[in-house]
Order: structure tokens, then C-alpha cells, then sequence
């Protein structure tokens, strides 16, 4: 707790502090909630960030600063209420940077946001929230003035997916190709097809935007009323097509099964959840969205289990060596449950382009 403490010092805006503890939500970094010991003070969170998955920390910290700043400024400019809830804001280090290297690690402190909370059930009721705010988030920074960096490069490129897939197939480093080889065919029997953004954009047809790429409800943050106040988990903001974020979201949301569900008859792509999202994002991001966006929103939805499968599928055939299993053959399990998730999102992609049309 006296490393923590020599850290906090680092941000002179932090006034005296009464406690500090451990807060369980996130995954990726150490976070800490830092409470004020005078009420008139806000609480701080401070996060460890994890250098391993985010390399360039210093690109990182500007992109995040960009974004937040560009939306407070047109908080400002619609005279929103409340602002300071409706935005993240870090705190500058005495050497003026948002965050600080202590030596072994890199940390950040940002204003913890009072009465405000995150839910985790995904609802049609929390989707058409989540819609409408990740379409507002990315109608708000489709005129930043500046080139973000790509904070991990090819994270969402079907075309560099397909690349590592293949290259594992070559090196059939765990010998277990022949028994994947019907669905290594499969996938590539569509690739083609899925790696249509990348062609769109070589072609001059489809923009890259500020995507948010990990579009989820517990990204968001909620007030006593459960009305979303801002979208939280900034560190994969970067340039992406909108597919990013419209994707990402329907491939965990729409899935009645689990990620790695062994019964495939329980995965389903669920339409009500589909419908719920679209129909929130459509209102707020139309506006920026061009006609070949919207066309492809669809597609969006069946190219992100296509993704995940393929990513399963390689690192199964390269003998388990990127994702964590907790049991043996769990990334092929993992792969046959988003190859159905895929299959089931292609079969509804009539339906899915009805509704878009029907929205507008």
C-alpha cells in the first residue's frame, strides 16, 4: 500500500487521501479506487496499466486524451448538464503527462465518476442503450482533427485473421490439422466474402472512424436511474471501420450459448437483441454513417464469430499457445461454437437488412 501511496503522489491534483482499495472489475489492468479524505474532494481511480497488451503507452494516454477532450468540448457546446459525469478526465503527473513509470510499471489516475454504475445483463432494453450511446461515442469524434494511432495494430483485419490462420495451417506445429481440416475448408470457402472491408477500403469506398473496439453493456456507465452517462474503458480506442463496434457487441450479446458452449443447439443469433442494438445505434450514428456503412452493417454482425473462430481454429491447430484454456480441446470447442454463431447470423442476414431498411 506505501508503493501506492509514493504513486498517488506523483499526481499533485490528489489532495489527502482516506483509503485506498482494490476494485475487481477489468480484466486487463490493476485498478484501485482512491478515496478523498475531505468530502469536498472527488474519489480517484487508479489503474495499473498493462504494458504487455498495450506496448506504446504514451500513444495509448494521447488517444485517450484526444477523445476525451474532443468530447467535452462538444458536451460544452450543447450546453450539457453535468458534465464531469458524462466524460472520463486524467489527471496530468508533475511532469505533465497522464500517467506514470515507477520503474516496472505505468500508471494513470482518472476522477472517479460519483453515483454511477455498470450493469452487466444484456437486455433488449440495455442493448438499444448500448446502440444508442457506442452510435452516438463514435458520431461525436467523426470530426476529430487528428490521426489516432492504432494502439493494436490489425486487432480487427479479417485479411491479417486469415493470415495467421493460414500460416498456422502450414506449420501444423501440434500435428492436429487433419482433424480440423473440414472446418479449416469451410472457413475458407467464405473468406472471400469476409474480408470485404479491407478490399472496400483499398478501393477508396469504406473510411476508417474512431471505434471504441470492445462494444459492450459493462463499458458503459449508468446513473441512479439507469440512463447512460458515458462509455468507459477507453485503452482500444483507435482507428477502425464502424463494424468494430457494431460487430463486436452482437458477437457476445446475440449469442444465446456461451463463447465456448458444447451443445451447439443452444447457439442462436438473437434477433431481438439484434433489433434492440440496431435500432439504437441507427438513431445516433446515421447521421455520419455513408450508404456503404449502413449496407454493410449485416455483415458486421456474421464477420465478428467468423473472426473469433478463426482465431480459435489457429491457435488451436498452433498447440493452444495465445488464449487460456482450463481444459483440452476447449479453442476447438471454441472455435465450433462461434463457427455456429456465424452460421446462424449468415442465415439471418435478410432479415437483419429488412430491419436496417425499415429503421430508415
Amino acid at each position: 500500500m506505501e508503493n501506492l501511496i509514493q504513486i498517488i503522489k506523483q499526481f499533485p491534483e490528489v489532495g489527502e487521501i482516506k483509503e485506498i482499495k482494490a476494485l475487481t472489475s477489468g480484466l486487463i489492468n490493476q485498478t484501485y479506487l482512491v478515496k478523498s479524505a475531505q468530502p469536498e474532494e472527488p474519489d480517484y481511480v487508479l489503474q495499473r496499466i498493462n504494458h504487455l497488451i498495450f506496448t506504446d503507452i504514451e500513444m495509448l494516454q494521447h488517444n485517450i486524451e484526444t477523445v476525451t477532450s474532443h468530447i467535452r468540448q462538444k458536451l460544452e457546446a450543447r450546453h450539457e448538464e453535468d458534465i464531469e459525469r458524462k466524460v472520463l478526465r486524467f489527471l496530468p503527473a508533475a511532469d505533465g503527462k497522464t500517467y506514470f513509470y515507477d520503474g516496472e510499471g505505468y500508471w494513470r489516475i482518472s476522477i472517479f465518476i460519483p453515483r454511477s454504475q455498470t450493469l452487466e445483463a444484456v437486455t433488449p432494453e440495455s442493448s438499444y442503450l448500448a446502440g444508442l450511446k457506442f452510435g452516438e461515442f463514435q458520431a461525436m469524434l467523426a470530426d476529430v482533427p487528428e490521426q489516432l494511432g492504432e494502439i493494436i495494430p490489425d486487432f480487427h483485419n479479417m485479411e491479417f485473421r486469415m493470415k495467421q490462420l493460414r500460416e498456422a495451417v502450414a506449420a501444423n506445429a501440434s500435428g492436429r490439422l487433419s482433424e480440423v481440416q473440414d472446418i479449416v475448408d469451410a472457413i475458407e470457402a467464405d473468406a472471400n466474402d469476409m474480408c470485404c472491408a479491407e478490399q472496400l477500403y483499398r478501393e477508396g469506398k469504406l473510411p476508417k472512424r474512431i471505434c471504441h473496439c470492445d462494444t459492450k453493456v459493462s463499458n458503459m456507465l449508468f446513473d441512479e436511474n439507469g440512463e447512460v452517462l458515458c462509455v468507459i474503458d477507453l485503452d482500444t480506442v483507435m482507428p477502425s471501420f464502424i463494424f468494430s463496434d457494431f460487430g463486436d457487441f452482437l458477437r457476445s450479446a446475440a449469442n444465446t450459448g456461451k463463447e465456448d458452449e458444447q451443445d451447439l443447439n443452444n447457439v442462436r443469433f438473437n434477433m431481438e437483441i439484434f433489433k434492440a442494438f440496431a435500432k439504437g445505434y441507427v438513431q445516433s450514428a446515421r447521421a455520419f454513417l455513408t450508404p456503404v456503412e449502413i449496407e454493410h452493417l449485416p455483415y458486421a454482425a456474421t464477420l465478428f464469430p467468423y473472426m473469433q473462430a478463426v482465431r480459435f481454429l489457429a491457435d488451436y491447430i498452433n498447440g493452444d499457445t495465445y488464449y487460456r484454456t482450463t481444459y483440452d480441446g476447449q479453442n476447438l470447442v471454441r472455435t465450433k461454437a462461434q463457427y455456429k454463431l456465424y452460421q446462424e447470423a449468415k442465415a439471418a442476414v435478410p432479415e437483419m437488412k429488412a430491419y436496417i431498411d425499415s429503421l430508415l
